[in-house]
């Protein structure tokens, strides 16, 4: 069964940049601007860049979710392979065999494979125990020895699972199913319009009338909305009637240990934390050397006090001042720090985090630390904050429109 040679690519923090990004520099793909693997803030930037959506879904029988967006989210992995120019070669079939053939196949010919698996299926996501919960995202297969698969997604370190366990995960959803994606390398010669490409379209989604949705939901009026939203006593989707003291409010603040991250996980997420804003100035950084356009470095500046303003916003979130959001707040970092630094060989500690997470958001019927008032300044020091990193990111998509003009 197949392994690739000297695979030490684990450095890929998204699941779609993140795979593209380890993918290629295995095979030993190196951008034109720097000699060195196409970083993942330039892969991020080409794919539509960062954005902001907020969104607050309410179901019966269940706590009302709350969703931030934080990147483009509009085909963005597809978005970076045309842009960029690269071949895809893409095997997908409803035949199980034929899947794991695929599979074995592109990794005998020296590719990485690309494959589509569900989240909730495993186990070092730590998934909670129901099934009405599924996300298919790209990862990495490197290796399969026909008892295990090796796995890069998301950690540092390599991630090893059961054979039978990628397997059902990715037979999980029929649209994904036993999909493999390989990559030739990228067009160096399309690089500066797949940049511009994707400066444009982060400026669109800040700005402009969103692909999908209304305006409140999307861009920097979105930051305005969500608010205005923290404060409102009468809309039933404000944080007073959607996100009462208590399991809701909880939840909306520090998830629920498993598929739902709150507002702390959406900021932290995917690696670098600040919602990708210094992500995201790297790759302006890369962008003013590869268009040369030197004012964008200046708006990577801007970007990068977002980036801080949003690291305050998931601290207020979670403060030191209430012992049970310090507590989920502690759990969490704990979490995501085993999980990039050792992967799977710290699923053991993995999952008793994952069972202290919900244990914790269990309790919050009887022990949530604010009552009505005390969460009613609490959401006014979060509608604050928002509102200071809505002015900081309007004024920076002005700076990068201003740039590109």
């Amino acid at each position: 069964m197949p392994i690739l040679p000297n695979y030490q690519h684990f450095s890929g923090r998204h699941p779609e940049t993140g795979s593209l990004h380890n993918a290629l520099a295995y095979q030993g793909v190196t951008a034109p601007h720097t000699g060195q693997p196409y970083s993942e803030a330039l892969l991020l930037g080409i794919s539509g860049g960062i954005a902001f959506g907020y969104f607050v879904f309410q179901y019966a029988g269940h706590l009302p979710i709350l969703a931030l967006l934080t990147r483009n989210t509009f085909d963005p992995m597809q978005t970076v392979l045309e842009r960029i120019g690269i071949v895809q070669t893409v095997l997908q079939t409803a035949s199980a065999e034929k899947g794991f053939k695929n599979l074995l196949d592109t990794l005998e010919n020296g590719r990485p494979a690309i494959v589509w698996a569900d989240v909730q299926s495993l186990p070092y996501n730590c998934p909670a125990q129901e099934d009405n919960y599924w996300a298919m995202m790209p990862l990495v297969v490197y290796g399969h020895d026909g008892e295990q698969a090796y796995l890069a997604d998301r950690s540092s370190r390599p991630l090893l699972v059961p054979a039978e366990t990628l397997h059902a995960a990715r037979a999980r959803i029929k649209k994904d199913k036993f999909r493999v994606l390989s990559l030739d390398p990228p067009n160096p010669e399309r690089l500066q319009a797949a940049v511009s490409s994707g400066l444009w379209q982060c400026i669109r989604l800040f700005t402009e009338k969103p692909p999908r949705g209304t305006a409140r939901n999307f861009g920097v009026s979105a930051l305005k909305h969500w608010a205005s939203m923290l404060t409102n006593t009468r809309n039933p989707q404000g944080w007073t009637r959607a996100f009462p003291p208590g399991p809701a409010m909880f939840a909306a603040l520090a998830g629920n240990g498993g598929p739902m991250p709150g507002l702390y996980g959406w900021a932290l997420g995917w690696g670098d934390g600040g919602a990708e804003r210094a992500r995201y100035a790297d790759f302006l950084d890369e962008a003013a050397r590869i268009l040369n356009r030197p004012a964008l470095r200046q708006v990577a500046v801007q970007f990068r006090h977002s980036h801080a303003a949003w690291r305050e916003l998931a601290a207020l979130a979670l403060p030191d001042s209430a012992p049970s959001l310090a507590e989920a707040r502690r759990l969490h970092d704990r979490r995501a720090r085993l999980f990039w630094e050792q992967g799977g060989e710290a699923l053991p500690d993995l999952q008793e985090l994952a069972r202290q997470q919900r244990a914790l958001a269990a309790r919050m019927e009887r022990e949530f630390p604010l009552d009505e008032t005390q969460a009613a300044d609490f959401r006014a020091a979060l509608a604050i904050q928002v509102l200071k990193i809505y002015s900081l990111e309007e004024e920076a998509v002005t700076a990068l429109r201003d740039a590109m003009a």
